[in-house]
C-alpha cells in the first residue's frame, strides 16, 4: 500500500488526528505499507501547524520526497506546490506501477484529478 500525504493530511497527524495516526502506525509497523511526504507539501504543513515538518520527517515510516526535476517541472503547472507535488508523487512510477493514493482531509480538492483518494476527514 503506498499512500501520499498531502499538506492536509500532514497536519491532521500533526494535531493527533486519529485516521492519520493509524496510517502512520502502520507504515512503520506493517510491511508493504509506504507513507510519502512530498517536500512541497511538507512545507505548507509546518507553515499551516509549525513543527509539524520536523515531526513527520523524524518518524521512521514516512519518506520524504525531493523536489526533483520531474517534480519540478509538474509544478510549474500547477497553481499550488502542495497539490501538484502531492500529486506528482501519486503517479506511477516503476517502483508503483499502480501508482499510489492521496490521503487527505479536503477530498473534493481531488475531484477530476487523476488520483485515488483516502479521505481522513474525522
Amino acid at each position: 500500500m503506498h499512500i501520499v500525504l498531502d499538506e492536509t493530511a500532514m497536519a491532521a497527524a500533526g494535531q493527533g488526528t486519529v485516521l492519520a495516526s493509524r496510517l502512520i502506525h502502520r507504515a512503520h509497523a506493517e510491511t508493504g505499507w509506504f507513507l510519502y511526504a512530498p517536500s512541497c507539501a511538507l512545507v505548507e504543513a509546518d507553515r499551516a501547524r509549525p513543527g509539524t515538518a520536523e515531526h513527520l520527517a523524524a518518524l521512521p515510516g514516512i519518506t520524504v520526497l525531493d523536489l526533483d526535476l520531474p517534480a519540478a517541472l509538474a509544478v510549474a503547472q500547477q497553481e499550488t506546490w502542495a497539490a501538484a507535488h502531492s500529486q506528482h508523487a501519486a503517479q506511477p512510477t516503476a517502483d508503483r506501477p499502480d501508482g499510489a493514493i492521496v490521503a487527505t482531509t479536503l477530498p473534493k480538492r481531488w475531484e477530476g484529478r487523476a488520483v485515488r483518494v483516502l479521505d481522513l476527514t474525522p
